[in-house]
């Protein structure tokens, strides 16, 4: 009996695919392992794809040509064919991979997307829209000329999210041809593997190219904060570049060669492309999120917050299917533990603020190192406003253990009302600074001098939030007028300490004879008053010379102040009683000073120089 028609065209068909197999078996032709057929002509690697698919389509159907011994040896001979197939395509695949695969360019580095609220320029949108005229090679497999042509439907383009083509659209075409076969006989996890494996080097390349270190999570918290700090920058460039261009393009990618192949391939080829890549690069965020929480971590780790919940949106863009959550978890978990380490930084700092344990006085009496550093800091502060707003929502722990006492900072904080969490914090901050530096004017040993020092720090607390719009709003103009009665009750003060006993040598009570002022002056006494003034404004000025009052206004206003009831006093003083003096033996070792001289001296008031200095100073 002859066997029917189609049993012969089968056979024939069959037997004309095995030879093409064969033909190109690396393991038995050394002219084949020296070749690679999707380099050689179009014509012969789509000649290969059919042989392939004839060779499916027996096993398939398990009509085997009447040439083969049996119907199990036809079998198990087009399963060896099969595997040499598989074999050679794997062989293939790869090839086509590593020709076509490379690490960004450079020009991609420079993240143009960087803002969340940009638009996409139409440069870019050019390139968004690329992949929409892609054309399939000739013969291809109508599936895949279907895939091709839901490129741009499944295309995403946002403002921030720019895809790129990582490879040309002839090799994404062949990419497609094998992975259908490979995948439809049964070889999907070797596809994977060999995707996986070098895509991954092409993703390891463009993270060296942007300098992300492969540091585990305990190596980075082992490195010291110098070191960290210039970490930050490159790590928030990187970090856009790697969501919103590489990761992006490489799911573009998968999605080219595997999303119609079969249900979520692409995205497990994608997964297993990146995931490694995307914990390294969260390392780094992590590792800061969960480190000790001291105040100088304070704005860089802002700055990683920031940089993240701009990128949030993103990465639940790029990562959106269910086999990549744990990577949109960990983004978002890192987040929440950035936004946690601030608030605890915040309260770390006010506590450093309030203990800080210096007790050696500042000489001169000028603007503490405290101060500066706390006021620079909260200046800092108000400059993250939108993102501490957010952030900071518990008023600042002012703690019980300092209640009872009047002096404590909690009374004074306690009038506040109406203000802002982070507003609150702020003044918080600015109380306590002044509770301890009430603490450490109490180690001066001349009462004016600690009453300098009052004056001088709260009145630079006072410019630095005049300075700072953001501050002084938050701050309010309530609380600043507060601040400023502080420092002018300082320098008054500061006035009564030193200049009440010496205007008190410029009275006329005491220097009358017999009780009454008319009958005569006693010149004893009064050589005695004279020489007390003299030693007294000797003294204050020898010392005050060497203070210092740094704010150029500040130092005016004071001398002003100091002159306008110290030269009255001591010129009405003068007239009244010089002529009793004079008519004397030796007036000049009496009467020191005139006017005028008072008046210059007064100039050498806190400027931090010794008297001396200043009389060259004059005389130059």
């Amino acid at each position: 009996m002859e066997p029917p028609e189609n049993s012969n065209k089968d056979s024939n068909g069959y037997e004309l695919a095995e030879k093409i197999i064969l033909r190109w078996d690396s393991a038995a032709s050394e002219e084949a392992s020296d070749r690679m057929i999707f380099e050689t002509d179009r014509q012969e690697a789509d000649l290969y794809l059919r042989a392939v698919d004839e060779i499916q389509r027996s096993l398939s159907n398990a009509s085997i040509s009447t040439s083969s011994n049996n119907a199990a040896g036809g079998q198990s001979k087009a399963n060896t064919t099969i595997q040499i197939a598989m074999a050679r395509l794997e062989d293939e695949f790869r090839n086509i991979l590593i020709t076509h695969t490379s690490g960004l360019e450079t020009g991609f580095f420079f993240d143009r997307t960087s803002s969340s609220t940009s638009t996409p320029s139409n440069h870019e949108l050019e390139e968004d829209d690329s992949l929409s005229n892609d054309n399939s090679s000739s013969n291809n497999l109508l599936q895949l000329q279907h895939c091709n042509s839901s490129d741009s439907s499944s295309h995403r383009s946002t403002s921030s999210v720019r895809e790129v083509d990582l490879m040309p659209a002839e090799a994404i075409s062949d990419l497609q041809a094998i992975a259908t076969r490979m995948i439809s006989s049964g070889y999907l996890r070797e596809c994977i593997q060999v995707y996986g494996s070098i895509r991954k080097s092409a993703v390891d390349s463009s993270f060296r190219k942007l300098g992300i270190e492969k540091l585990s999570i305990g190596e980075i918290q082992r490195l010291e904060w110098e070191d960290l700090e210039s970490k930050f920058r490159r790590w928030i460039r990187a970090a856009r570049v790697c969501v919103r261009i590489l990761f992006a393009s490489e799911k573009k990618l998968c999605e080219q060669i595997f999303e119609c192949v079969g249900t979520d391939i692409d995205d497990v080829c994608f997964v297993e492309t990146v995931k490694g890549p995307a914990i390294q690069l969260f390392n780094f965020a992590e590792a800061i999120s969960i480190s000790r929480r001291s105040p100088e971590k304070l704005f860089k780790t802002l700055d990683l917050h920031d940089a993240l919940m701009n990128l949030l949106p993103d990465i639940e863009a790029v990562f959106d299917s269910k086999s990549s959550d744990s990577i949109r978890v960990q983004a978002a978990e890192i987040l929440s533990r950035l936004a946690e380490a601030a608030r605890g930084i915040l309260s770390e700092f006010e506590n450093a603020v309030l203990r800080e344990p210096s007790i050696v006085p500042v000489p001169g009496g000028t603007i503490h190192p405290l101060t500066r550093y706390v006021m620079n800091y909260i200046s800092l502060i108000s400059d993250y406003k939108p993102t501490l707003i957010g952030l900071i929502i518990s008023k600042p722990s002012t703690g019980s253990r300092y209640s009872g006492d009047p002096s404590t900072p909690d009374m004074e904080f306690a009038e506040l009302e109406g203000k802002t969490p982070l507003a609150l914090h702020l003044i918080w901050i600015i109380v306590v600074l002044q509770f301890n530096l009430a603490g450490k004017s109490k180690h001066y040993r001349d009462a004016s001098l600690a009453h300098l020092s009052i004056m001088n720090n709260v009145h630079y607390i006072v410019q630095k939030v005049k300075g700072s719009p953001e501050l002084r709003e938050m701050i309010g103009d309530d609380y600043l007028k507060k601040l400023t009665g502080k420092f002018r009750q300082a320098a008054t003060g500061y006035q009564r300490a030193t200049w009440v006993s010496v205007l008190y040598c410029l009275r006329a009570e005491g220097l009358h004879v017999n009780g009454s002022f008319s009958s005569g002056v006693s010149k004893i006494a009064l050589r005695e008053r004279f020489k007390t003034f003299n030693a007294m404004f000797d003294e204050v000025h020898r010392t005050q010379a060497t203070w210092l009052i740094p704010d150029a206004q500040l130092r005016e206003e004071l001398r002003i102040s100091m002159s306008e009831k110290l030269i009255p006093a001591y010129r009405s003083f003068l007239g009244r009683f010089k002529s009793h003096i004079e008519s004397g033996k030796y007036p000049e070792n009496y009467i020191k000073y005139s006017v005028e001289d008072l008046e210059t001296a007064v100039l050498d008031f806190f400027d931090g120089y010794p008297v001396s200095q200043h009389l060259r100073r004059r005389s130059q």
